[in-house]
């Protein structure tokens, strides 16, 4: 029934959007030029690797200095792209990992190679289900980049304190996962968004 839901939400939010991501995509290009998309390996259910779709809200090769964003105010974000990740709209094109299987509308944030290799033996319980575009550590750690860059050790910030929380709160949704819980998490990640 999860999958069901994800392809019809999915597919329905993707003709819905057509005309915003116009909008966007054209925005990107006046602002810096292509690429408009940005593609990032992340791990996926069953420890399977994928490329996650976003739109590009940073500099051409951003991640080469770092994986992690510090703060809506890294000098490697562009002017379109602060806003895009302020209202999370860089998200959207997850929308096309969902429709082709590769992520959920809700599930645990999917994360890069560098860090599941770190995962413990009961942490990896997370890649025992599909990624999401939105997952209750996303609400609950809603202000994780500006705690990052908060942090004199970002890195070691995240990799000690986030990575743990985020996977903890992750691993109890799974335990009481269900479509009702699904869609309430979808409900408070768009007021999230919108407060």
């Amino acid at each position: 029934m999860k999958r069901k839901v994800d392809i019809v939400l999915s597919l329905l939010g993707l003709i819905l959007l057509s005309p915003l991501f116009l909008i966007i995509v054209l925005l990107i290009l006046t602002d810096s030029g292509r690429p408009v998309f940005y593609r990032q390996p992340r791990t996926g259910k069953g420890g399977i690797p994928f490329d996650i779709l976003k739109f590009r809200t940073m500099i051409v090769n951003a991640d080469k200095s770092s994986l992690l964003t510090i703060g809506l105010h890294d000098n490697r974000v562009t002017r379109t792209g602060y806003y895009l990740r302020k209202y999370k709209i860089d998200e959207l094109p997850q929308l096309i990992n969902v429709l082709k299987g590769e992520m959920s509308l809700v599930g645990p944030r999917p994360e890069v190679p560098k860090y599941t290799q770190l995962y413990s033996q009961r942490q990896k319980d997370v890649l025992s289900v599909r990624p999401g575009i939105t997952d209750p550590a996303s609400i609950l750690l809603k202000d994780e980049n500006e705690m990052i860059a908060a942090s004199p050790d970002p890195e070691k910030f995240y990799i000690e304190k986030l990575i743990p929380e985020k996977l903890s709160i992750n691993l109890q949704y799974i335990e009481r996962m269900s479509l009702k819980n699904d869609l309430r998490i979808i409900a408070k990640t768009l007021l999230a968004i919108i407060r």
